[in-house]
């Protein structure tokens, strides 16, 4: 059994295209010996949010503070408070944002998929990996 806080991880910004004021701490990954599960802890600044994207790996989201909400592949935000979970298909568009003037954290969970280490997504077989899309109309 393995075992550490959350203020134990280094908190990371996350500077891919299309982010603004998230940071990340990557709490269970494969470089602890995970195999087939990762646990993230992503806090957003007030207004803070991801690009609008897509990856193979499938999501469970479980907001616990702040006020959020996700774009859905179809284009439309539905607002998300303390408690909520939403689950992301793999591969299906999405993006998170803080909704809100105050911090917004959630807990990200996703398989480490082949190739994969729970950080970055899983190499794709046309060799892409996270793909930013452009917002449906």
């Amino acid at each position: 059994m393995l075992k550490k806080h959350w203020t134990e991880v280094e908190e990371i910004l996350s500077d891919k295209e299309g982010f603004k004021g998230m940071n990340q701490r990557f709490i269970w990954t494969k470089a602890d010996g995970c195999e087939n599960f990762a646990m993230r802890l992503m806090e957003f600044e007030p207004y803070g949010y991801t690009s609008y994207h897509a990856h193979l790996e499938e999501h469970e989201f479980f907001i616990l503070e702040g006020e959020a909400a996700i774009v859905d592949a179809d284009g439309k935000e539905t607002k998300l408070d303390a408690g909520d979970t939403v689950y992301v298909a793999s591969d299906e568009p999405h993006q998170m944002k803080n909704a809100g003037g105050s911090t917004m954290r959630m807990l990200c969970i996703i398989p480490i998929l082949p190739g994969g280490d729970g950080k970055a997504p899983a190499p794709r077989p046309d060799g892409q990996g996270y793909v930013t899309k452009e917002r449906p109309s």
